[in-house]
């Protein structure tokens, strides 16, 4: 394949082509609202938001009264948060570059290349670009991992960095990808030069709008509720501190004192299903502060007009279904520059192939960034995510009955039970337990499996 029709076939989006009968069909950004926005007018279910509302203040107040009760002051100590978001300026230093280098990087960079980019010239500026934007998301990968590591960055500090790195490396190739059509189909038809490069605002507001997906234009909304956007942001200060209410509770005092007896059988049941109610309550609250709140409060800040961040996943019969409107802003991302790509190569009829691809992909970066989180390499998410949650597709396929809905429920449950479970006694092994090996093989031998630190022994452990 040579290098022009290599660009062609991995930059151009079918959106720019004549669309042929069958091909799948693109991303429409609409102005609508997000589900729950639309819910919450609904009395019934506002209810259900001030029963967790509730719940958060009898958190607060057990808090409160076990600290006057039982120690005899009164003292709000939130050691846990102050710790996970340690360094925090080295974290906004490490933003900062990174949100500069997709600024001042990829821009310039695509300008200039679409600006002297000629028939004359093609072959030489396709290989140089093509070149230059692999090695820019290589050093976009590996620099902050090194910075993190460096600076031993403690779990939410790291997960910020690992998140945006994400998030501006999928910023960046939407960009590129559906610019570089532009460029290709200027020559061909000796279209508008000034038309080929976006506007720079254009580029800028796509990096801090709520969606992956790439375009010059969205729906706008008219106007900015700044109540809204301050009672989103309150929102997810409420959800940090519900988080930590129910790892306070429910995760440290089983797991800060791990020893062998995780390890036996009945142990590791007892904790998985002691997991499975907390595990699965952050599963909510994480969607509520990120999908719901915190996409809702920048979309009314930028007047983004398409809020449909998620759907009603809570509703699905089929893991297919869960899978696609569970993150719909991820998904979207995915099914444009991933599963339709891998449609075209391999065809459209080997469906379940592009599917496995999207899952190992989504899968890989899922647990890149709990490895960059926690500092130790333990593909239990990998595993679950694209063994048991692939396979799972295939199982409910069919499934219309509500009884597959409970049977969803149930698997998410026990997942996230396993997930808070094993990561929660890998995390505190590796601050018991001594190493089996002083190399780099520490990374990803796990030490809860080979824990041989007697109880009596265990140091004091306060995260």
């Amino acid at each position: 394949m040579c290098m022009k029709h290599l660009v062609i076939f991995f930059f151009i989006p079918v959106r720019h082509r004549k669309k042929k009968k069958g091909e799948l069909p693109d991303k429409v950004f609409v102005t609508r609202r997000s589900v729950l926005t639309e819910l919450f007018e609904i009395s019934h279910i506002r209810t259900i938001y001030h029963i967790f509302v509730a719940i958060l203040i009898v958190f607060s107040l057990n808090t409160i009264l076990y600290d006057v009760l039982e120690k005899g002051t009164f003292s709000m100590n939130f050691g846990m948060i102050q710790w996970a978001f340690g360094k925090f300026p080295k974290v906004m230093a490490m933003w900062v570059v990174m949100q500069g280098s997709t600024l001042l990087v990829v821009y310039p960079a695509f300008y200039y290349w679409s600006l002297y980019r000629n028939p004359k010239n093609a072959g030489v500026l396709d290989i140089v670009w093509i070149c230059g934007v692999i090695i820019y998301q290589l050093g976009f990968l590996s620099i902050p991992i090194m910075y993190l590591v460096e600076n031993n960055l403690p779990p939410a500090s790291s997960i910020i960095i690992a998140t945006e790195q994400t998030r501006l490396l999928m910023k960046s190739h939407a960009f590129i990808r559906e610019n570089t059509a532009k460029v290709m189909y200027r020559k061909k038809n000796d279209a508008d030069d000034s038309e080929t490069c976006p506007d720079f605002s254009k580029y800028l507001y796509f990096l801090f709008s709520p969606t992956l997906v790439y375009r010059d234009n969205y729906p706008r909304t008219l106007t900015i509720s700044w109540r809204y956007v301050v009672t989103n942001f309150l929102q997810v200060l409420a959800c940090l501190f519900y988080t930590y209410y129910i790892f306070e509770r429910f995760c440290v005092p089983v797991f800060q004192n791990f020893n062998r007896e995780h390890i036996t059988p009945r142990g590791f049941i007892l904790s998985v299903f002691g997991c499975m109610m907390p595990g699965t309550l952050v599963l909510f609250i994480g969607f509520f502060a990120i999908l719901h709140s915190w996409l809702n409060a920048f979309a009314e800040m930028l007047r983004f007009g398409d809020r449909l961040f998620y759907k009603d996943w809570w509703n699905s019969t089929t893991f297919s279904n869960y899978y696609r409107t569970w993150n719909v802003v991820v998904h979207d991302w995915l099914y444009t520059y991933i599963y339709k790509d891998v449609c075209k190569l391999i065809g459209r009829n080997n469906r379940p192939g592009a599917m496995a691809c999207v899952f190992i992909i989504s899968a890989v970066f899922h647990e890149y960034i709990i490895t960059c989180t926690f500092k130790f390499f333990y593909p239990v998410l990998f595993v679950m995510f694209a063994g048991g949650g692939f396979g799972f597709i295939f199982l409910t396929d069919k499934g219309s009955n509500r009884s597959w809905n409970v049977f969803m429920w149930v698997a998410l449950f026990i997942g996230n039970g396993m997930l808070m479970c094993l990561y929660s006694m890998e995390f505190y092994a590796r601050q018991n337990c001594p190493p089996k090996t002083d190399n780099f093989l520490d990374y990803f031998i796990p030490r809860s499996w080979f824990c041989d630190l007697p109880s009596s022994s265990l140091p004091s452990a306060s995260m």
